[in-house]
């Protein structure tokens, strides 16, 4: 039998521990191994206790969360799992640049299975010291490759036919690790990218707008959250809510879907993709980055078979090889390629795309 997985709890809030310690111990292959009250016990039980994953709250005395993340990842790299009230999801967000894998808003006693699921899934990930003190991201070198050969083939429209628009839709998916894979992504994309960059990131309610300023701050483009209506345009970043489902439809605007009871995963991946690849067909680039699940690898496959472009994050770049594993097994990922490579890859796909529909 497998040892448990063992959790520390920090929260300020004895009620609060108590709460997720429960939630924690529902689960059979689950234990709390401490709490701690505050960021410098919380880093003290760490070393003492090594434990598998953390829960971390932010806004607490003596040291507050954020500093004991830097601290942590400094010293005894372990996966953190940031809860937070919505009202603090800017701080939230903002640990997880500094080394958090993950943030979502602290469980009520109806949200158990997703905390466990999460811890289950988080205390699998290798996590190493790739956070510097300060807060900015350290991305390891990748070692220079040769230009990646795409080709896209020509396509006539037939005489008498509307032209297509000339700019392709490029839409992204990802969960977990996506924040800091997007950190990374989005930054390498020039202020004049010719093309409007759709995004669905799995994320709890309340935090998207937070996420959506850190990368605007990171970021040379535009970035907001996607409006019921609004024309795409070149050049600019559409993140989607959680509350709704951001999908494409004809005119290229976009359009809010009603969440449904049933979903899963918020927001969806395969409904904003498949949007993009049912409306721009050809003019499509779809790629799926790390995250849990299986999301999206149907919608990359739905933008390969309408004859648009798709890249896949590989295996080794990702926090989570999930989402991005199914789409590759699928058959939906024309190419898999390490993060670093990806905004490359998204800078000739746009140029080639433009090439060829001059």
């Amino acid at each position: 039998m497998k040892p448990p997985i063992r959790v520390l709890v920090v929260d300020d809030s004895r009620s609060a521990r108590a709460l997720i310690r429960a939630l924690i111990e529902s689960a059979p292959e689950l234990v709390v191994c401490g709490e701690a009250a505050n960021g410098r016990e919380a880093i003290e039980q760490v070393l003492a206790l090594r434990p598998d994953v953390v829960t971390m709250d932010i806004q607490m005395p003596v040291m507050d969360g954020m500093q004991a993340i830097e601290e942590i990842m400094a010293r005894y790299a372990v996966p953190i799992l940031v809860l937070s009230d919505v009202a603090d999801a800017h701080n939230a967000i903002s640990a997880v640049a500094r080394g958090a894998l993950e943030a979502a808003r602290k469980p009520t006693y109806d949200e158990g299975s997703g905390l466990t699921t999460r811890l289950r899934i988080l205390a699998g990930v290798p996590v190493i010291r790739h956070i510097r003190r300060s807060g900015t991201l350290v991305t390891t070198p990748v070692p220079a490759q040769p230009p990646i050969p795409f080709e896209i083939p020509a396509h006539h429209e037939p005489h008498g036919a509307v032209p297509r628009p000339r700019a392709p839709v490029v839409a992204i998916a990802s969960s977990t690790g996506g924040p800091q894979a997007l950190a990374r992504l989005l930054p390498e994309l020039p202020a004049d990218f010719p093309a409007p960059v759709l995004i669905a990131q799995h994320i709890s309610d309340g935090f998207a707008q937070a996420m959506t300023e850190w990368l605007s701050e990171l970021s040379a483009l535009p970035i907001q959250l996607g409006v019921e209506g609004e024309l795409i345009q070149p050049g600019r970043v559409y993140v989607a809510d959680s509350t709704t489902n951001m999908t494409l439809k004809p005119g290229r605007r976009i359009h809010l879907e009603p969440r449904s009871k049933n979903d899963i995963y918020r927001p969806s991946c395969d409904r904003l993709l498949g949007s993009v690849a049912a409306t721009c067909t050809r003019d499509a680039i779809g790629v799926v980055l790390t995250g849990m699940g299986r999301d999206g690898a149907r919608g990359l496959l739905d933008i390969a078979q309408a004859g648009g472009a798709t890249l896949a994050q590989d295996e080794a770049s990702s926090v989570i090889f999930g989402m991005n594993r199914e789409a590759i097994q699928l058959g939906g990922a024309q190419r898999v390629l390490p993060l670093d490579l990806i905004a490359d890859a998204l800078r000739t796909l746009v140029r080639l795309h433009l090439d060829v529909t001059a």
